[in-house]
């Protein structure tokens, strides 16, 4: 086994040697830096939010929801979500979010919104509360959707200062996440 092992990390060695350089450089503004968040295990997404107002944003994403920051510029800043990375990308006062929406389980869900799957009932729980003691109203009050089903969850939907649509759900059985079934309508 270990034998193997090493044939396979000269192997992949070998193989990244032959690949073509990307024509990556150091950022001549390069400073000191500290990593307290750590990536999702497997591959970690990246969303982009537009905002109309960076400052507005920072307050929400960072002391609102309580995520922690990353990077930052005067046009965006980045966050740590559980392991995930949530980007808000100023793009000028004028911008508001444009809203549609579709039904899903008796509820007219907003559409297009960013979500996440929270890992436990009680982060979700935790930023349902954190909504709630800042004022902002729910657009689908916390809710269990789907009850019974193997897509059981519990759910809300609010929008942040530009008027995205923001979802914060929690699978009540994780493991379902992408149970294949059929759904009703509606």
């Amino acid at each position: 086994m270990v034998l193997f092992l090493r044939r396979l990390t000269a192997s992949i060695a070998s193989q990244a040697a032959r690949l073509p350089r990307l024509g990556l450089r150091r950022s001549s503004n390069a400073t000191a830096y500290e990593t307290r968040a750590q990536p999702a295990p497997g591959v970690p997404f990246h969303v982009a939010i537009p905002v109309h107002n960076i400052d507005v944003a920072k307050q929400f994403y960072g002391e609102t929801l309580g995520l922690e920051e990353g990077r930052s510029s005067t046009k965006w800043q980045d966050y740590a979500m559980h392991g995930h990375q949530v980007v808000v990308h100023w793009v000028g006062e004028e911008y508001r979010a444009q809203d549609y929406v579709n039904p899903v389980d008796g509820d007219e869900v907003p559409v297009p919104h960013f979500g996440l799957q929270m890992p436990t009932y009680e982060l979700w729980k935790d930023v349902v509360d954190r909504v709630k003691a800042a004022g902002i109203p729910f657009i689908i009050e916390p809710t269990l959707r789907f009850e019974g089903a193997p897509g059981e969850q519990w759910t809300c939907f609010f929008k942040d200062p530009s008027g995205n649509n923001l979802e914060f759900k929690h699978m009540s059985k994780p493991q379902n996440l992408f149970a294949k079934y059929n759904v009703a309508e509606g």
